[in-house]
């Protein structure tokens, strides 16, 4: 049945909240879980960036090496291992098995990972490199020298991949149609987005807590921080797996048998980690969901290091990098969920999947540009410039850095997901689970690595940051133009596939079959 706002809701609930009474024991335990997940990514995006920049001998310029040389071969092993779990147990199991392992690494990262680096680090052989090795490759010597650190990193950055895109997403996909993803995943999106709010301010205030005396962890505020980080991520990673396991039992396995079925057997289709990308290759549509993947997160990671350079120059602490990264996740959630709640919301329903889907990379464009012609005015404007407002340059520079990360971000949890999720719907469902697994688990580390080659190369040819940045902003704009165009062509197929209505998408179509 298709959805009329005249018909279904009154003229507010269609605006704000376009969900039927009888859908709330589904709605709200997903719409609670998400916000969990989100929740924990908010406080690992923060912590893991803080633990690195500011390590011993460590900056910016070590999150290019990581991406390449751990992210992208963890992100292939991670979709390796859930592949293969896949293929053995139900998705509800998978989850479960999924979470344990990030929640048993945060546990022995708290209780000896972290008490005991400066015992685990080999800072000695580290500063035998450094002194042997051209100033280019100091960010790749940093990350061996804080390896656990790197290795919080990585986990960090596969909890957004593993959890929220490919396990929650791939399960929403799965028990939802197209009409109520157009209403579903646009409340999703606000709470993710208040739960970046409540992410940021809890990060905020235990990263400015007073040193508690009585117990004994660490020896600074820091420290003891990095305890209550880590025991709140852990504690709700607990939360959200009862609730899981309770949407299912109360409300999946009851009223949908079809569901029951898909989700309590194995897939039928058993596929290694080269043929899911095999697959994918032999469809345009499926490369070109993993090519608007690829594109946004080569083109963010392209100017998030640039921006996080300013922001570790200008807040070297831990604790006040950590607070700053806390505000800045408060002021990123404000504008997304009044975006998702106003705006995007009645985008997503009052006009196609392609003009919503062009949004994001033109939001990123424009606030990127802005950026770099602000970081490249030359210092004797800008000191001019600031004076005026009463601060430094670089506090200037560190403030339009996050406008665009505020708003590019944003963008990319209201319509870039929605819109990406929704894509994955007209697919059949053995279609549709290992796709995702390939695109979702190792497209955003490819597109993220592939951003940090460039960094790398560009390092190495440069030494610094600074020299580097006005050939990242050239790729940066390039980048983009690609995103866009791939968009476009996306948009429509996903017109053609899903031409035929509703219940005819959720069968197998012969685009994707062949894929």
């Amino acid at each position: 049945m298709s959805f009329n706002k005249n018909t279904l809701f009154g003229k507010l609930r269609y605006y704000f909240w376009p969900i039927h009474s009888h859908e709330y024991k589904k709605f709200l335990p997903m719409f609670l879980i998400f916000f969990l997940i989100a929740f924990n990514y908010n406080i690992l995006r923060a912590a893991k960036d803080t633990l690195i920049i500011t390590a011993p001998a460590s900056g910016a310029e070590t999150i290019p090496f990581i991406k390449v040389w751990f992210i992208l071969p963890s992100a292939l092993f991670m979709t390796y291992i859930f592949t293969r779990l896949s293929n053995r147990f139900n998705r509800e199991q998978v989850f479960y098995l999924m979470m344990t392992i990030f929640l048993c690494f945060f546990a022995i990262f708290t209780f000896f990972l972290y008490p005991y680096r400066d015992i685990l680090h080999p800072h000695h052989f580290a500063d035998t490199c450094a002194g042997l090795l051209p100033k280019g490759l100091s960010g790749l010597i940093a990350l061996f020298r804080n390896w656990t650190f790197t290795l919080f990193y990585v986990m960090s950055e596969l909890w957004g991949t593993a959890i929220l895109t490919v396990l929650f997403w791939g399960f929403a996909n799965e028990v939802t149609t197209i009409g109520e993803a157009k209403r579903f995943y646009m409340l999703f999106n606000v709470g993710s987005n208040i739960a970046g709010i409540f992410a940021g301010e809890a990060a905020q205030k235990l990263s400015h807590q007073s040193y508690f005396s009585f117990i004994s962890y660490g020896t600074t505020s820091w420290e003891q921080s990095v305890l209550f980080l880590n025991l709140l991520i852990i504690a709700v990673g607990i939360a959200m797996s009862i609730i899981f396991r309770l949407l299912h039992t109360k409300v999946v396995y009851k009223e949908n048998p079809d569901i029951t079925n898909v989700l309590k057997l194995p897939p039928k289709m058993k596929m290694s980690l080269r043929q899911n990308f095999s697959y994918i290759a032999q469809s345009k549509y499926l490369i070109c969901i993993a090519a608007i993947v690829v594109t946004y997160h080569i083109a963010m990671n392209l100017i998030e290091i640039v921006w996080k350079n300013q922001v570790k120059l200008l807040y070297p602490n831990p604790s006040d990098y950590n607070a700053f990264m806390g505000q800045v996740m408060v002021l990123m959630g404000i504008i997304a969920a009044i975006s998702a709640l106003f705006v995007s919301g009645n985008l997503l329903r009052r006009f196609s999947w392609t003009l919503n889907a062009l949004i994001s990379p033109i939001i990123v464009l424009i606030t990127g540009i802005l950026f770099f012609i602000f970081l490249f005015t030359p210092h004797t404007t800008m000191i001019r410039f600031t004076t005026f407002f009463g601060v430094t340059p670089l506090a200037m520079c560190v403030f339009f850095g996050t406008l665009q990360n505020c708003f590019s971000r944003a963008s990319k949890y209201t319509l870039f997901d929605s819109t990406k999720e929704m894509a994955f719907i007209p697919l059949a469902q053995d279609v549709q689970r290992k796709a995702k697994a390939a695109i979702d688990g190792v497209g955003s580390r490819v597109g993220k690595s592939g951003g940090s080659l460039i960094h790398q190369s560009l390092l190495l040819i440069f030494s610094t940051l600074t020299m580097a940045t006005p050939y990242v902003a050239l790729l940066f704009v390039a980048v983009i133009m690609i995103w866009i165009t791939s968009a476009r062509s996306l948009g429509k197929q996903f017109n053609t596939l899903t031409a035929g209505g509703e219940q005819e998408i959720k069968a197998p179509q012969t685009a994707t079959t062949n894929a």
